[in-house]
Parts: structure tokens; sequence; C-alpha cells
């Protein structure tokens, strides 16, 4: 196994890889959640948006418009507060105007995901979220080739109840048997509605728990069943913002 070397992603302790088989289903919004929910757990977390054609973190956290520099070590992130707290990097940051589109080949692509993982000055991190494409293709090749020396953690893979994302994540789950990559759990986002200004509690079509053994040894590690999605504000203000529900409580 090669050794991380200082400068890249030495200084991170555990990484997490959010994945699905389809796009739509929610990892940007898991992946800001999650990273939400460690940094007010007292953690240091970054976050890596590696889907570069859809890249959602900078708007889910309000930082659309910031820019990356250069340090001495190679790209700085995008820092949300003055604790550092929470970094970002993505490519919607290298954009010159936030609609473009990349318009890129496989070898492009893959060559910025491994700048991304070795160029960039992370520092000492607790978690690092890396939200990914839809599908299981170059990008994730790329990716899980790339971290594979800083042994990460796993994979958290997302899905809806609909039959045709079922289906997909199936295949995803496949993909991550196959690099061996660990799936840490499944979550079924987007599976009822909690309304929270009242007590009105409708369930959706639940796709990943209904059948026992659907997902074999994997489990349902959670099932969103609220309105709210990652708002776009500072980690401190998208804590606040988030509405108390009897179904999801602040």
């Amino acid at each position: 196994m090669e050794a991380a070397e200082p400068g890249n992603l030495a200084g991170v302790r555990h990484i997490i890889l959010v994945l699905s088989g389809k796009g739509g289903v929610g990892k940007s919004t898991i992946s800001t959640e999650l990273a939400l929910a460690l940094r007010h757990a007292g953690k240091k977390v970054g976050i890596l948006d590696v889907d570069l054609c859809g890249p959602s973190i900078p708007r889910m956290l309000g930082a659309q418009g910031r820019a990356v520099h250069q340090c001495d070590r190679g790209w700085a992130p995008v820092f949300l507060d003055r604790e550092q707290s929470i970094s970002l990097m993505s490519v919607g940051f290298l954009l010159e105007k936030p609609d473009e589109a990349v318009v890129w080949r496989g070898p492009k692509k893959n060559a910025l995901i491994k700048q991304f993982v070795s160029d960039v000055a992370w520092g000492e991190l607790d978690y690092l979220v890396v939200d990914t494409p839809p599908g299981t293709s170059d990008e994730h090749m790329a990716t899980i080739e790339a971290l594979r020396p800083y042994q990460p953690l796993g994979a958290l893979v997302v899905t809806t109840p609909q039959a045709v994302s079922v289906g997909d994540v199936r295949r995803e789950l496949t993909f991550c048997r196959k690099t061996g990559l660990r799936v840490m759990g499944i979550v079924e986002n987007m599976s009822g509605f909690t309304c929270p200004h009242c007590t009105v509690s409708p369930g959706g079509c639940r796709g990943g728990e209904a059948a026992p053994g659907r997902w074999g040894p994997w489990a349902v590690l959670g099932s969103p069943p609220s309105p709210r999605s990652a708002p776009a504000s500072s980690p401190g203000a998208a804590e606040r913002s988030w509405p108390s529900s009897p179904g999801c409580p602040s």
C-alpha cells in the first residue's frame, strides 16, 4: 500500500463516500447534513465534491462565488467559518460562471479527481465526506483508486423507495463489492413526510425496509421523513434554520 504523503490526506482520520445508483436521490443533501451533524458533534469535517458535471455542494452550503486559492501545499479548500470546522472543495469553485457546463471526456475528469485528492491541503480533519456522481463509471473508479491508499471507512449508499431507484442501488452495491469498498449502510431518502408545523405525518412507500432481506446483510441506517433539505446558508445558520417537528426534533 502506498504511503500517504504530508499535505494531501495524511491528516484525515476517516473518509466516507456517499454513493447512489441514480441521480436525484439526495446524495448531496445527505452529504451536507452528515457533515453538519458531525460538525455539531464537535468534529472537524471536509466535503469533497467529485460530481464534476453537477456540483451541488457550494449551493447547498451557500458558498457559491467563493474562490479557491493556492498555498504552499497546493489548493486551499474553501472554509465556511472562522474556526475552519467545515471545509469544501468542488469544481463549482473553479468555474467562471455558475451555469457553465463541464463538457469533459473521461481522462480529464479522472485527472481532476486525482488532483483533488493529491493537491488539496485539507490539513487535520476528523472526517472527509466525498459526494460522488450517480452511477458506477470512470469517476467512481478514479475516486476509489485515488482514495484507496488512505483506507476509506466505506460507503453510504443513498436510495429512494421507488422500484427504479432500488434496482439501480442494487447495482451500486455490486459495484462496491467488486471494488472492495465496504458498505457501511443504506439511507432510504424521501420515504415519508413529516410536516414541521403540525402533527400530520403521512408515510411514503417503503422500498428499503418493506421486504425482509431486501438489502441482504446491509442495514438501512435511516429513512429521513422530513421536508427539510440542506439549507443554503452557513453551518450555524443552517442548524438554527431547521424546524422542530414530531418526526424530526431539532
